[in-house]
């Protein structure tokens, strides 16, 4: 297997790292960037575009990212916050009366962000027609009793995350997130980053699917916590009912999936284009624009959720929308910002050492917030940068 691109002097790590994840992983296509001071440093991509296919990945190969997608559109609602368009503090009912209804009058958009408003279920799930239609699923999730008091607790929102971020830019904004996203935030950066794949786009993505990767050579098989596996077998438990929320699953190679704006689990990105969104936040991209100022950027990342999350039963941190450096997603430092794909896709940002980070694959594994392949490739960017 040939891997394509380049890396810099000092990062050569990182390119045997993203070679060893074929041999060793079972990594059947995927793309790598990373910036560092607003400068690409590493450039690879290999493998199929397609997980079931034989045509090579070329540069500019896309792929969905999932949840990778939940820090992009955070961003967004930081931005609107940045611009003095959304106050955090406000009342989610604020912008959006409709959502006051069953004892959520009290949410605030902060709570909304990081995954404190008690709504990551909805009592009868959506269809992935339905989920698609931003009125029906805004309206389904503004009707839902939470399930813990707003504020007083956090619980990963797989799928609600889609519509309380969409119908929240929507309402501030007038616009779908996917537009408002292409025009403020992609289109600044110059980062292929679609929510809502445009039709002109659809032939640079490739089809992904299951991976079943095998163990590396002497490693011992690691087994989820017994907590952990009862929470995703348990069909009423609050984790299989978050992710659940669509039922039933969506084929994410559907062009009308792709093509739907859910900014929870499915925008669309090259590694670059990933990468160049958090180089964007956090400092000037080949001489453009820097789009959060450093309040924004401690906004981002200042914690305001950590410990035992309710829906992924491990503990995780999140800020203002970004999941933050910890035991359940490694990044780089606890600096760090962004957002994991479950089962593949990484973008973060690490403010301290100037790096953005973007990883894309077409083979979804099993795990849900730190994906193997992911992390051995941060894993040898903290080489190189320590070299």
């Amino acid at each position: 297997m040939q891997v394509n691109g380049a890396v810099a002097e000092g990062f050569e790590p990182v390119g045997e790292a993203f070679a060893a994840n074929f041999r060793t992983l079972g990594e059947r296509g995927a793309a790598l960037a990373v910036y560092r001071d607003g400068h690409r440093v590493v450039d690879l991509w290999g493998g199929t575009r397609d997980i079931d296919g034989t045509l090579p990945w070329e540069r500019g190969t896309a792929q969905i990212v999932r949840s990778a997608t939940k820090g992009v559109v955070s961003a967004a609602l930081l931005l609107l916050h940045q611009r003095g368009e959304l106050d955090l503090d406000a009342p989610v009912r604020t912008y959006w009366p409709e959502y006051k209804a069953a004892g959520k009058e009290h949410t605030r958009v902060r709570d909304l962000l990081a995954h404190r408003a008690g709504v990551p279920v909805l009592d009868r799930p959506l269809t992935p027609a339905e989920a698609a239609d931003p009125d029906l699923a805004a309206a389904a999730v503004a009707a839902q009793a939470p399930v813990w008091e707003p504020g007083t607790a956090h619980g990963y929102h797989a799928q609600t995350f889609s519509w309380l971020t969409g119908e929240l830019v929507r309402r501030v904004t007038g616009r779908s997130a996917g537009a408002w996203i292409a025009e403020h935030l992609a289109g600044p950066a110059a980062a292929d980053f679609w929510l809502g794949l445009p039709a002109a786009e659809a032939h640079r993505v490739g089809r992904v699917g299951r991976l079943q990767a095998p163990e590396p050579a002497g490693a011992l098989r690691v087994r989820p916590k017994r907590a952990v596996a009862d929470a995703y077998a348990d069909p009423n438990s609050l984790t299989r009912r978050a992710f659940a929320a669509i039922t039933p699953l969506p084929d994410e190679n559907d062009p009308a999936y792709r093509a739907a704006v859910l900014p929870a689990s499915n925008g669309i990105a090259t590694a670059d284009g990933l990468a160049r969104v958090y180089a964007a936040l956090i400092g000037e991209v080949d001489g453009g624009t820097r789009l959060f100022t450093p309040d924004t950027v401690e906004l981002a990342r200042g914690e305001r959720s950590a410990g035992p999350d309710r829906v992924l039963v491990v503990p995780t941190r999140f800020g203002l929308g970004p999941m933050l450096h910890g035991t359940a997603s490694p990044l780089l430092s606890p600096g760090s910002f962004g957002h994991p794909g479950r089962g593949g896709a990484l973008g973060f940002a690490d403010p301290e050492s100037g790096i953005a980070f973007g990883y894309v694959t077409n083979g979804f594994r099993s795990s849900v917030t730190a994906d193997p392949r992911a992390q051995a490739l941060v894993r040898a960017v903290r080489t190189a940068l320590a070299g």
